[in-house]
């Protein structure tokens, strides 16, 4: 079950981190910024990453949390 629960947060980490990363091209005001130094993308990207990590392990917990109490209340 750990190694499923951590596959799991892998795939959705790398879901979400695409998904954030869309978000980001598709705003305009991004969009009009001037071009960032290799520091400031470097940060972005690990904000980026960071975020979808733990949004990752957010969903994660509920969903893996939610089927054990299924388990429980059912069992």
């Amino acid at each position: 079950m750990v190694k499923v629960s951590l596959l799991v947060m892998l795939v959705l980490t790398v879901l979400i981190s695409m998904l954030l990363r869309w978000r980001e091209q598709r705003m305009p005001a991004v969009a009009q910024t001037r071009r960032l130094g290799l520091v400031a993308r470097g940060k972005k990207g690990l904000d980026r990453w960071v975020t979808a990590a733990a949004l990752a392990a957010l969903a994660t917990l509920i969903v893996v949390g939610g089927l054990h109490w299924l388990r429980v209340w059912i069992g």
